[in-house]
């Protein structure tokens, strides 16, 4: 079949600062997942396509008032139709020009460009396609992001799925050479474009970063950026960065989440302590 190639950045949807660690970024080659359903031959009525994977284990599975002990469940994600039938997903087979390794789903991967981590199932072993939604514990309960939303002047507590990824920067490192610093970042998004990358030291105004042109032209890959941090005296300094896209959507702050009340798809700007001897 004829195969693929993305660049993707992706995260954990729980990675969060202040190390911001479970993140990576690759080349992934595969074969479009519409080719494959194409093939199979796909129903009009198919609504959800759940893909599962080969890791599974014995669960409680509580229902109200009552716990169903030593069920076996499969690790299992599921996308509608309109997106599992787009020319993004893919089964992936090899990551940067080498065949996946175990830990990284070998031998086949589901490949969402965009998607959080979760949703790219690994060791991928059955698609099912049904008309019913699908409700399994990785989608219908242990992801999920509670976060109140005033909706007609009244604080309403929405329920949302883990999908895609939430606009989002960071600082990963500061280098010095002679008496010149520079500040290295990554932006992590869903693949809309990116409008501009900002950074601030202490409680100083925010000043534009040099994008990395290669990172840059790939849709979903990291993009990179650096600042040169002029003039830095000696102590205890605080780095953050914000990003914008060109919809006008910024990296929100911490206050601005407040009302989030599980740790998942935190993409608050996250600031960083650097101290300069």
């Amino acid at each position: 079949m004829k195969s693929v190639e993305v660049v993707f950045g992706f995260e954990c949807s729980g990675n969060r600062g202040p190390v911001q660690a479970l993140s990576s970024c690759g080349r992934w080659t595969g074969v479009p997942l519409r080719s494959v359903l194409g093939l199979a031959g796909v129903k009009a009525q198919a609504r959800e396509f759940v893909f599962f994977g080969a890791d599974r284990g014995m669960e409680d599975v509580p229902f109200r008032t009552t716990v169903t002990k030593g069920t076996e469940q499969q690790f299992g994600r599921s996308l509608p139709r309109d997106i599992a039938l787009s020319n993004e997903p893919f089964i992936a087979y090899a990551m940067n020009g080498e065949p996946l390794t175990l830990h990284q789903g070998f031998p086949l991967r589901l490949i969402i460009p965009g998607w959080y981590g979760v949703c790219n199932v690994k060791w991928l072993s059955d698609i099912n396609v049904q008309e019913d939604a699908y409700l399994g514990k990785w989608q219908a309960r242990d992801y999920r992001t509670l976060k109140g939303e005033m909706i007609n002047g009244e604080m309403k507590w929405v329920e949302t799925a883990i999908s895609r990824m939430h606009l989002k920067s960071f600082v990963a490192r500061v280098t010095k050479t002679g008496e010149a610093h520079k500040v290295l970042g990554v932006v992590l998004h869903d693949g809309t474009p990116i409008k501009a990358v900002e950074v601030r030291v202490d409680d100083g105004p925010w000043q534009p970063v040099t994008m990395d042109s290669q990172s840059a032209s790939q849709k979903y890959a990291w993009k990179l950026f650096t600042y040169n941090w002029k003039n830095a005296t000696p102590g205890e300094h605080t780095l953050v960065s914000r990003v914008t896209d060109v919809n006008g959507k910024v990296q929100p702050t911490a206050e601005d989440l407040a009302n989030k009340k599980t740790f998942l798809e935190d993409n608050s700007q996250s600031p960083r302590k650097i101290t300069i001897t």
